[in-house]
């Protein structure tokens, strides 16, 4: 399969919009679309983006996304990425596109000096956690908790 991994583009913003409503809906979460598009553009466009966002386009199509941060590890005392979203319609999965995602991010990351690249998946994404550690990634058991403000 021929694809082509790119940095997002601000006409991107709209498919990556629907892709971020399939990723919710295969993680059984809410997504409200109502304002995401602007708020992403704000978030990965600006002078200082506070979001960084990588496509997958296969056949003039976005397929496939991954949005990540750097952040600061107190006990590490160090940056680390954080991959945020990685998802990829169900059609493209098994060409190796996920783990070449991976290995762009690695990059990005060793370049940025992060000492890590750190994500989370629901407990129920077998398939998500079988991919993670064939890749090398290991798993700590943790709660995550939500503060609505």
């Amino acid at each position: 399969m021929n694809y082509l991994i790119r940095d997002c583009q601000p006409t991107d913003v709209n498919a990556v919009v629907n892709l971020c409503q399939k990723h919710a809906d295969y993680e059984r979460a809410n997504f409200n679309p109502i304002g995401k598009e602007d708020g992403l553009k704000k978030a990965v466009f600006s002078e200082q983006p506070k979001l960084f966002c990588l496509v997958v386009e296969a056949n003039e199509t976005i397929v496939g996304y991954a949005s990540y941060t750097f952040d600061f590890s107190t006990w590490d005392a160090a940056t680390f990425m954080y991959m945020d979203c990685l998802y990829l319609e169900e059609e493209v999965r098994g060409f190796g596109i996920g783990e070449a995602i991976i290995e762009k991010l690695k990059q990005i990351a060793m370049d940025k000096n992060c000492i890590n690249i750190q994500w989370q998946t629901p407990k129920f994404n077998e398939m998500a956690i079988q991919f993670y550690h064939r890749i090398g990634g290991t798993g700590i058991d943790k709660v995550r908790f939500f503060l609505d403000l």
